[in-house]
């Protein structure tokens, strides 16, 4: 087992909050400690105080990475508003991470996510991984790395049905397919601006802008981002427009880009985690 030090992290918390959907308790650490992977890297992991203690056959760079020990939380957490909404999920959510997912896992999964449960989430991101994805042999344990566009864009519409995913299945198959001829280079929205790069993961099945902004913020570190699902706009309304009855989707936006300022993201993922839990 090596070590990282992670200072201001919280490493369940992390994982628990909606972002990555395939991460396990890990028997052999008593369930404190997580096994996944990262890419088609293989990682256990466990956190001790302000350490994070790992195994894997790969290097450790993947894992710094992916759990982007490098954000300056300090700078972050002071760029947030006096906001006494924000601040009590701050309280109950401080040292999550934003993840710097795979881009094409990311996006695929959260296609997947359309108006269903985490655990739903979890099933099906398990089942793709089962029955399409590499096996990675990880001592006792057996892992899948999620699927290539290209291997998706090869399987039936009927296949990723049976993977539980309903209507989705269209639309992941849908976009790996267009992924995997080119029409859209997932790495080249990297190089464009929020809204261009919005607008081009739009073009994607099943992509409207609440997944574009998922992609954006998980994937791509747009973390500015702030996806509006379901439960943020509860918050939104009820706790920052409460005394107001007819607010527009854009007034939701546009308040959102001003108020929560360049982080966002981080904004959007800790109030969406608190109203979540509590």
């Amino acid at each position: 087992m090596k070590k990282i030090p992670a200072t201001d992290f919280d490493l369940a918390l992390t994982l628990a909050s909606g972002q990555a959907f395939h991460w396990v308790a890990d028997r052999s650490a008593g369930g404190n400690g997580y096994l996944g992977v990262i890419g088609e890297q293989p990682v256990r992991l466990e956190q001790k105080g302000d350490l994070l203690v790992f195994a894997t056959p790969g290097r450790e760079a993947p894992i710094r990475n992916y759990f982007a020990l490098d954000h300056p939380m300090a700078e972050i957490y002071a760029s947030f508003p006096d906001d006494p909404i924000l601040q009590e999920a701050c309280r109950g959510c401080r040292g999550m991470r934003i993840l710097r997912q795979p881009k094409w896992e990311c996006l695929a999964t959260f296609i997947t996510s359309s108006m269903k449960q985490v655990t739903h989430i979890s099933q099906m991101s398990h089942a793709i991984r089962g029955k399409f994805g590499s096996p990675v042999s990880f001592g006792e344990d057996l892992l899948y790395a999620y699927p290539s566009p290209e291997r998706l864009a090869a399987a039936t519409e009927e296949e990723l049905r049976d993977c539980k995913l309903g209507y989705r299945a269209k639309n992941l198959l849908g976009t790996a397919r267009m992924i995997a001829e080119g029409i859209v280079d997932l790495e080249a929205i990297a190089n464009m601006d929020d809204d261009a790069a919005r607008a081009e993961l739009c073009r994607l099945p099943g992509v409207g802008e609440k997944v574009a902004n998922c992609a954006l913020l998980f994937a791509y570190e747009r973390l500015r981002s702030f996806p509006i699902d379901v439960w943020i706009e509860r918050v939104l309304r009820e706790r920052y427009f409460s005394r107001k009855r007819k607010v527009t989707v854009k007034r939701l936006k546009d308040f959102c880009a001003d108020h929560f300022g360049p982080y966002g993201g981080y904004a959007q993922q800790y109030l969406f985690h608190h109203a979540r839990t509590s």
